[in-house]
Protein backbone atom coordinates (compact mmCIF):
# COMPACT_ATOMS: atom_id res chain seq x y z
CA UNK A 1 0.00 0.00 0.00
CA UNK A 2 3.14 2.52 0.11
CA UNK A 3 4.60 4.33 -2.32
CA UNK A 4 7.83 2.33 -3.95
CA UNK A 5 10.07 5.02 -2.72
CA UNK A 6 9.09 4.75 0.74
CA UNK A 7 8.36 1.07 0.20
CA UNK A 8 12.51 0.96 -1.03
CA UNK A 9 13.81 3.23 2.25
CA UNK A 10 12.33 1.04 4.59
CA UNK A 11 13.47 -2.05 3.51
CA UNK A 12 16.78 -0.34 3.37
CA UNK A 13 16.50 0.37 6.89
CA UNK A 14 15.34 -3.08 7.73
CA UNK A 15 18.48 -4.45 6.13
CA UNK A 16 20.60 -1.96 7.82
CA UNK A 17 19.31 -2.57 11.53
CA UNK A 18 19.78 -6.48 10.61
CA UNK A 19 23.33 -5.90 9.42
CA UNK A 20 24.00 -3.71 12.40
CA UNK A 21 22.14 -6.73 14.96
CA UNK A 22 24.69 -9.34 12.85
CA UNK A 23 27.68 -6.98 13.48
CA UNK A 24 26.54 -6.18 17.37
CA UNK A 25 25.94 -10.35 17.78
CA UNK A 26 30.08 -10.80 16.33
CA UNK A 27 31.60 -8.26 18.75
CA UNK A 28 29.72 -9.72 21.75
CA UNK A 29 30.02 -13.82 20.75
CA UNK A 30 32.05 -14.05 17.72
CA UNK A 31 35.52 -15.75 17.73
CA UNK A 32 37.22 -13.34 19.39
CA UNK A 33 34.12 -11.09 20.98
CA UNK A 34 33.73 -10.14 24.85
CA UNK A 35 32.33 -12.76 25.60
CA UNK A 36 35.38 -15.38 24.80
CA UNK A 37 37.59 -12.51 26.27
CA UNK A 38 35.83 -13.11 29.20
CA UNK A 39 36.12 -16.35 29.82
CA UNK A 40 39.57 -16.49 28.44
CA UNK A 41 40.18 -14.13 31.51
CA UNK A 42 38.34 -16.23 34.40
CA UNK A 43 39.38 -19.63 33.05
CA UNK A 44 43.54 -18.72 32.33
CA UNK A 45 43.91 -18.67 36.34
CA UNK A 46 42.64 -22.14 36.62
CA UNK A 47 44.19 -23.69 33.76
CA UNK A 48 47.32 -22.64 35.12
CA UNK A 49 46.72 -23.68 38.81
CA UNK A 50 45.58 -27.45 37.07
CA UNK A 51 49.16 -27.14 34.82
CA UNK A 52 51.39 -26.49 37.71
CA UNK A 53 49.34 -28.91 39.87
CA UNK A 54 50.11 -31.52 37.26
CA UNK A 55 53.86 -30.24 36.72
CA UNK A 56 54.56 -30.95 40.13
CA UNK A 57 53.46 -34.31 40.70
CA UNK A 58 54.97 -34.89 36.96
CA UNK A 59 58.19 -34.10 38.39
CA UNK A 60 57.90 -35.77 41.85
CA UNK A 61 56.98 -39.04 40.52
CA UNK A 62 59.47 -39.30 37.67
CA UNK A 63 56.33 -39.28 35.20
CA UNK A 64 57.44 -38.92 31.33
CA UNK A 65 54.28 -38.27 30.14
CA UNK A 66 50.28 -37.55 31.99
CA UNK A 67 47.37 -37.76 29.81
CA UNK A 68 43.30 -36.75 30.69
CA UNK A 69 41.09 -39.95 29.62
CA UNK A 70 37.87 -37.87 31.38
CA UNK A 71 36.60 -37.18 27.48
CA UNK A 72 38.76 -37.53 24.73
CA UNK A 73 42.44 -38.42 25.55
CA UNK A 74 44.53 -35.74 26.13
CA UNK A 75 48.23 -35.08 26.82
CA UNK A 76 48.47 -32.93 29.91
CA UNK A 77 52.24 -32.99 30.71
CA UNK A 78 55.22 -33.92 28.74
CA UNK A 79 58.92 -33.50 30.04
CA UNK A 80 61.15 -32.30 27.07
CA UNK A 81 64.01 -34.30 28.01
CA UNK A 82 61.94 -37.04 26.35
CA UNK A 83 61.34 -35.41 23.11
CA UNK A 84 62.62 -36.93 20.07
CA UNK A 85 61.21 -34.94 17.12
CA UNK A 86 65.23 -33.42 16.49
CA UNK A 87 66.16 -37.45 16.52
CA UNK A 88 63.30 -38.12 14.06
CA UNK A 89 64.14 -35.12 11.82
CA UNK A 90 68.05 -36.42 11.66
CA UNK A 91 66.64 -39.44 10.88
CA UNK A 92 65.09 -38.09 7.92
CA UNK A 93 67.75 -36.36 6.63
CA UNK A 94 66.34 -32.80 7.99
CA UNK A 95 68.41 -30.21 10.01
CA UNK A 96 66.71 -29.94 13.09
CA UNK A 97 65.09 -26.26 13.51
CA UNK A 98 66.34 -25.56 9.71
CA UNK A 99 62.49 -26.78 8.35
CA UNK A 100 60.47 -23.64 6.91
CA UNK A 101 56.93 -23.83 5.93
CA UNK A 102 55.61 -21.75 2.70
CA UNK A 103 54.30 -18.59 5.08
CA UNK A 104 58.34 -18.01 6.53
CA UNK A 105 59.70 -18.09 2.85
CA UNK A 106 56.97 -16.12 1.63
CA UNK A 107 57.99 -13.66 4.81
CA UNK A 108 60.64 -13.44 3.64
CA UNK A 109 61.04 -13.02 0.32
CA UNK A 110 63.03 -16.46 -0.22
CA UNK A 111 60.93 -18.17 -2.91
Amino acid sequence: MLPEDIKKKRQDDIVAKEKEAKDLQKKRFGKDGDLYKKRQELIKPIQDKVYDAVESIANAGGYAVIFDKSGSTTMLYANSKNDKSDEVLEKLGYKPGAIKTNDDKNDKGDE
